[in-house]
């Protein structure tokens, strides 16, 4: 095991063990070594928003590559004390004596009192040429993230999600350019009367594949042959929750196949927390932060209490042998 921050570490018992180093990872960090718990992240170096060059809607790093607010991050909690290390968690197990066991591959074993996942999602992207190579840079999902850099430039929001019509209505806000691809989801009578009363262009059709020039996206190609010059592209993607490492605990899930927790991150299953995209798909860096910081608050608290009745306990048995030792003879 090696850690990013502390090569020389050796611990493997920690008060809190999160496992995800994007910004609610790492704000769940930052306050808890503040709060002086042993922490330590494990993070496996794959962030969600790797691939766009920059974040956006985050106050004070707007505009900021997404990878350069982690390396801050990571700087900030060893500052503290944190330790970072560089893998991959297998599975979290209950461990006999309390607690969990965090198992990373490769078969390094940490010890934790309590555990915080914050791994983010898998995004499933349609099967078209020049989707994954521009995502993240001229095709993205999120229009609070990216709908201003396109704004009132040509777009084009592709049909290949149940919300998708949903997303083409939205981004009229940023531009009044916007033409909407079915492809193969055929608009309801109701969609289509939105999409003309809000001025959303419908191109029927489907789309073959995502064209550029110069290295950025030039125009979206049809089945047909007809080209559509665009800006930007917009999708919905199919996103699945990363909370494998939560498997066979018996945490509590949502009709959707989603950890439920209540607004602190806490799972059903006591000394298990979650936050960021792998509970909620809508939370963007600054609001996966701010789950990060609230559930770090809450953890502390619960581990404070913890101790308080762990101290209680010693603190009656010592008071009860005193009042039971002999009294010397006189």
């Amino acid at each position: 095991m090696t850690g990013a921050n502390n090569t020389t570490n050796t611990r493997t018992s920690y008060d809190v063990i999160v496992i995800g180093g994007g910004a609610g990872g790492l704000n769940a960090a930052l306050v808890l070594a503040r709060a002086r718990r042993t922490v330590a992240v494990v993070d496996a170096g794959e962030p969600r928003n790797a691939p766009s060059a920059h974040m956006h809607s985050f106050l004070s790093r707007d505009g900021v590559p997404p990878l350069t607010v982690l390396e801050v991050g990571r700087a900030e909690i060893a500052r503290y004390g944190a330790v970072h290390v560089d893998g991959r968690v297998d599975q979290v197990e209950a461990a006999e004596t309390g607690g969990y066991v965090v198992r990373l591959a490769g078969g390094a074993t940490l010890d934790a009192r309590h555990v915080v996942l914050a791994t983010g999602l898998h995004d499933e992207l349609p099967d078209l040429p020049g989707v994954r190579a521009m995502w993240g840079q001229d095709v993205h999902f999120c229009p609070y993230c990216h709908g201003y850099e396109v704004r009132d430039q040509p777009i084009v929001v592709l049909g290949v999600h149940p919300a998708s019509p949903g997303q083409a209505l939205l981004l009229r806000q940023w531009s009044s350019h916007i033409t909407y691809v079915p492809h193969g989801r055929p608009l309801t009578d109701e969609e289509r009367e939105r999409m003309d009363a809000r001025g959303v262009e419908v191109a029927e059709g489907t789309v073959s594949t995502l064209l550029a020039k110069d290295g950025r996206l030039n125009a979206v190609e049809l089945t047909d042959g007809r080209t559509l010059e665009c800006a930007g592209v917009f999708l919905f993607p199919t996103m699945t929750p990363n909370d494998g490492a939560f498997d066979g605990l018996g945490c509590e899930k949502n009709e959707q196949g989603w950890l439920v927790t209540d607004r602190a991150g806490r799972t059903s299953r006591p000394g298990l927390w979650a936050v960021g995209n792998v509970v909620d798909s809508r939370a963007q860096a600054v609001t996966a932060a701010g789950m990060g910081a609230a559930a770090a608050f809450a953890l502390n608290h619960d581990l404070v209490d913890e101790e308080i009745e762990r101290a209680l306990v010693e603190h009656r048995a010592s008071a009860d042998r005193s009042t039971k030792a002999p009294v010397p003879a006189s």
